[in-house]
């Protein structure tokens, strides 16, 4: 085991690099980033020496002897026993593969991809000048270099390419010229709000299931979190016949 090495020590009582690493813990994860350098582990030693000076310069003076300080300890420790009890309750909820197997399989219908075309587009203002590229391209033009050459789309940087999309991604008049095509396919000018478009379609995926596999995780999330809030609202609901609740809203 890694030695937790005393960085510092107050009164008798030591400062460990695990002390460090625990105070870092409570901090959010941005905040922690702009320590995690030596002069910043650094400054949190000193930090921590401070706070212990601050406790034993408190109970010297006897804070926690004070009402107030035993009401905010109560209430504290209240909350944590509370947080403790609810994490203890749902500690042995499980979800099993054969209950994510079912609800996978009852659930197909929300669990597909959907049919999706890759496609390349060359646009420009007028049919006449779609047309003329189009010839271009018959004649030997790749589709690529026309879209780089011609077309007033940013996608014109990279060959006109689209990437890929499903429906309702694009315009109308765009997405039923290219789902209506077949891979390799170049359209005649399709007209629409921007202009008139080239369109080719570089490949196309029906619509498929996705696997299990895929979709394990974040179905084990979905049922652990179902069956916590059962378990949960089971023992409140035993807990009302054991003691007097009285609701006033």
């Amino acid at each position: 085991m890694k030695e937790n090495k005393i960085l510092a020590t107050v009164n008798g009582k030591d400062i460990t690099e695990q002390d460090v690493y625990d105070f870092l813990n409570q901090l959010p994860a941005q905040t922690a980033a702009q320590f995690r350098s030596p002069e910043g582990m650094n400054r949190i030693v000193v930090e921590l020496v401070n706070q212990e000076l601050i406790y034993l310069d408190a109970m010297e003076k006897g804070l926690n002897e004070e009402e107030d300080f035993i009401k905010e300890l109560e209430r504290v420790k209240a909350n944590v026993l509370k947080q403790y009890a609810i994490n203890k309750l749902l500690s042995d909820v499980r979800v099993t593969e054969e209950e994510m197997m079912d609800f996978y399989k009852s659930q197909k219908d929300n669990f597909i991809e959907p049919e999706k075309v890759r496609a390349s587009h060359i646009l420009v203002d007028t049919e006449e000048k779609a047309k003329e590229i189009l010839e271009e391209i018959k004649g030997g033009l790749s589709f690529e270099d026309a879209a780089k050459k011609y077309s007033s789309c940013p996608s014109n940087a990279v060959g006109g390419d689209l990437g890929e999309f499903p429906r309702g991604k694009m315009v109308i008049e765009f997405e039923e010229a290219a789902f209506s095509m077949e891979e390799g396919q170049i359209s005649q000018p399709v007209k629409t709000q921007f202009g008139y478009h080239l369109i080719k379609v570089v490949s196309k995926k029906e619509a498929s299931l996705i696997p299990f596999e895929n979709l394990k995780e974040q179905i084990e999330k979905h049922l652990l979190g179902l069956k916590q809030e059962e378990k949960y609202t089971s023992s409140i609901d035993s807990l009302k016949e054991k003691y007097v609740v009285n609701m006033y809203i």
